[in-house]
């Protein structure tokens, strides 16, 4: 069993930062996949990026390249997700995510765990 508990959201200016955090319970293997999907009012969950958890390789969604980084401390069982240049359709609830396979990226509904969500807010 993996529980993940997300932190960091916050309600930021456009052009801000801010750092989210992934707590992870439970034994993370190697071959698992660690990600993180946002959801905004009325619209899916959708990917944002992911990482391997044993090589640290790492996906991201077309809308945030050059501006997010993830990343993840194996020793602490903790992913995070680093934002710069916010805007403001990045608002959005960004849950933390597991699959127990490789992937480089996989829809919502084919993650193993999921975190509660945590609120990135980001105004014009």
């Amino acid at each position: 069993q993996v529980q993940l508990v997300e932190s960091g959201g916050a309600l930021v200016q456009a052009g801000g930062s801010l750092i989210l955090s992934c707590a992870a319970s439970g034994r993370l293997f190697g071959w698992y996949s660690l990600g993180w999907f946002h959801q905004a009012p009325g619209k899916e969950r959708e990917f944002v990026a992911a990482i391997t958890w044993g090589g640290g390789r790492t996906t991201y969604a077309d809308p945030v390249k050059g501006r997010f980084t993830i990343s993840r401390d194996n020793a602490k069982n903790t992913m995070y997700l680093q934002m710069n240049s916010l805007k403001p359709e990045d608002t959005a609830n960004y849950y933390c995510a597991a699959k127990t396979t490789l992937r480089t990226s996989w829809l919502a509904d084919e993650s193993d765990y999921w975190g509660q969500g945590t609120q990135v807010t980001v105004s014009s």
